[in-house]
């Protein structure tokens, strides 16, 4: 059986999803090709959205038009905004969500997505043909042949394969192969990619035991609750309606630590029997047991899966160790003496490609018309894949022609001081990864423009003009827009008489007032904000309730901006004169081999890179500021 699309998908998890669904919006026709139908953008391991810096990214993804926002709004059971003690540039959403039906949620939305199908089945084999009249034999992918023999034929290819490539799962010294828990791997798709130059290696993740919920005992764990503010994550006024579940905290001990200590021998993270690299920020709990050896206990999480089941998820406690010895430790916490689990925690190998192979539109070098997202790429979180494949699946449909004729054929690349995504993929492609790659807000050096609150800002424009954002999307940001430039205009406006105020300042725990001022600066004391001081002025509380709606939103976004401007607009200097570089085009002007001005280890990285601007040289881990100004005289010349 042959199938013809614009863009084929290979990959129905979090990347693959934003791919397919970016991609169909943008006009071309799209097939997404999953194994199972029923487990879509399943959350394999916490059943979470966001959190720090991820959940910019998810703010990011809804303000180009992606889905995660949405599906995430519709089926979370629970709110927290990190990090509201400091200040607004590392803020990070967070939502709890209910698995099952966050899979359903997104099946609807395939489902409602026009010009986009599903086919279910295993991709086997990537097809490619040399590119005629190339001297260099050059190739480029033209589809894939699934393991029932159907082929499909597309002018781009999507790989979103997360943790399936030649899979292979852990517990105890027990290997069974497979790409998540009950699930197949990926046999020989690796293969056939590799057979073109493209270099492939071997990462690690894991997750920990799902817990039965009728045998914990509550009354020994400290609860969590939510934010009572309706927060959401997307900026569509859509909200979902699920009961609001608390989560609870518990602490390991010195008993805990001795029972999972006794099974380090037969864990394979310490056997030898795993060779590959895990994720850094997200040990195992026998990790944290041999890194912190002084420790007398580390803090779990107890986290719901959902509004109506039992199953439950023991965040901080991912474990490859026997399933004899990780029962028997939960068992030394009160909280879980009588537990009775689902199934043991496990660690996974497989295979992913160097993300330096990949251009910023992330198409690869090597094999034309081939894109990569997602945990392919050496990044862990469902945030960093739906960012990816958000970019992707933009990308593959431009590639494939499939756009408005002055942007047809051409890629949609996002800067560092643009979004999270944009410094995300520009981290892969010019530094690579030798661990799972995750985002936090400390690897931005742009962050105070790249907040949670602005992404709209940002970035739905740009999208609109690409045609990925439609009109109802767009002429809510305009009226957003224009709500918050009318409260800032306001409060720049609006005289403040010291008789007025005095009493109420003084209340308030700020100075009083000597002479007159704007409303705007009484905005950027610490001790104020368009809250407070709209309940004291009543001009200023009639202005925050024009809005008709997300007036909170709003009103968070106007403050931000007045309250931060000085520190913004000294970022956009600093991110303006980063520009000039990114301007500078070096790519094809150099042959960095006879270079000799050069480092050795600079000209070694050059040539594998192959950085298209001077900025992006410049980030390369082994190109020195010295090594830049070279490069600098010789364009000079």
């Amino acid at each position: 059986m042959i199938l013809k699309y614009d863009v084929i998908v290979i990959g129905g998890g979090h990347a693959g999803c934003e791919a397919a669904c970016a991609s169909a919006n943008m006009g071309a026709k799209t097939c997404l090709v999953t194994m199972d139908m029923n487990k879509i953008a399943q959350m394999s391991c916490n059943p979470a959205i966001g959190g720090i810096a991820k959940g910019q990214i998810v703010r990011e993804i809804d303000a180009l038009g992606g889905q995660m926002g949405l599906v995430t709004d519709a089926t979370s059971i629970q709110f927290r905004m990190l990090n509201v003690g400091k200040g607004p540039a590392v803020w990070s959403p967070r939502a709890q969500c209910d698995r099952g039906k966050f899979i359903w949620e997104w099946r609807k939305t395939i489902d409602e997505t026009d010009n986009l199908d599903v086919w279910q089945d295993q991709a086997d084999e990537l097809l490619t043909e040399p590119i005629s009249g190339s001297e260099s034999g050059d190739i480029r992918a033209i589809g894939v042949r699934t393991i029932w023999g159907t082929e499909i034929y597309a002018k781009s290819i999507v790989i979103t394969a997360g943790t399936f490539l030649n899979g292979l799962m852990h517990i105890g010294r027990k290997m069974v192969a497979g790409g998540r828990i009950a699930e197949p791997a990926v046999p020989h798709f690796t293969e056939s990619i590799t057979r073109h130059g493209v270099t492939a290696a071997r990462m690690k993740t894991g997750t920990p035991v799902r817990i039965d919920k009728r045998s914990v005992h509550f009354e020994d764990l400290e609860v969590q609750p939510g934010e009572t503010r309706p927060y959401q994550f997307s900026y569509m006024n859509k909200g979902g309606a699920l009961k609001q579940l608390p989560c609870w905290t518990v602490n390991t001990n010195a008993e805990v630590h001795e029972i999972l200590k006794s099974g380090l021998a037969d864990s394979p993270l310490y056997n030898g029997q795993i060779q590959s690299i895990g994720p850094r920020y997200c040990p195992s709990i026998e990790t944290k047991l041999v890194t912190f050896p002084d420790r007398d206990k580390h803090p779990l999480f107890l986290e719901p899966e959902g509004e109506d089941t039992n199953e439950m998820y023991l965040n901080g406690f991912s474990s490859s160790l026997p399933m004899d010895v990780q029962i028997e430790a939960l068992k030394k916490m009160p909280a879980f003496r009588d537990v009775k689990v689902y199934r043991p925690g496990y660690a996974i190998e497989y295979d992913f490609f160097d993300p330096t192979q990949l251009n910023h539109s992330l198409e690869s070098k090597i094999i034309d018309g081939l894109f990569m997202a997602g945990q392919v790429n050496g990044t862990t979180g469902y945030e960093e894949a739906g960012g990816q494949g958000t970019l992707a699946g933009i990308n593959a449909a431009l590639k494939a022609g499939c756009a408005a004729s002055d942007t047809a054929n051409k890629q949609f690349v996002l800067h560092r001081d643009e979004a999270y995504i944009g410094v995300l993929i520009d981290d892969l492609v010019t530094k690579g990864v030798d661990e799972p790659y995750r985002m936090f807000t400390s690897r931005a050096e742009y962050r105070i423009l790249l907040r949670q609150d602005d992404a709209d800002a940002r970035l739905t424009e740009k999208a609109y003009e690409l045609g990925i954002v439609k009109k109802d999307r767009y002429d809510w940001w305009l009226q957003k827009k224009q709500a918050i430039e009318e409260i800032e205009a306001f409060c720049q406006n609006f005289a403040i008489k010291p008789r007025l105020i005095n009493s109420s300042l003084e209340a308030l725990g700020t100075t009083p007032l000597q002479f007159g001022c704007k409303l705007s600066d009484l905005v950027n004391r610490p001790q104020l904000n368009l809250k407070n001081l709209s309940e004291v002025i009543p001009s200023l509380k009639e202005a925050l309730d024009r809005p008709s709606n997300r007036k909170e939103e709003i009103a968070e976004a106007a403050e931000i901006r007045m309250k931060y401007k000085g520190y913004i607009e000294r970022e956009r200097l600093v991110a303006d004169k980063m520009h000039r570089l990114e301007n500078i085009r070096i790519k094809g002007r150099f042959n960095y081999e006879e270079l000799q001005g050069l480092s050795t280890e600079c000209r070694q990285k050059l040539l594998k890179i192959q950085p298209e601007t001077l900025a992006q040289a410049s980030r390369i881990p082994g190109v020195s500021p010295s090594d830049i100004n070279v490069l600098l005289v010789l364009m000079g010349r």
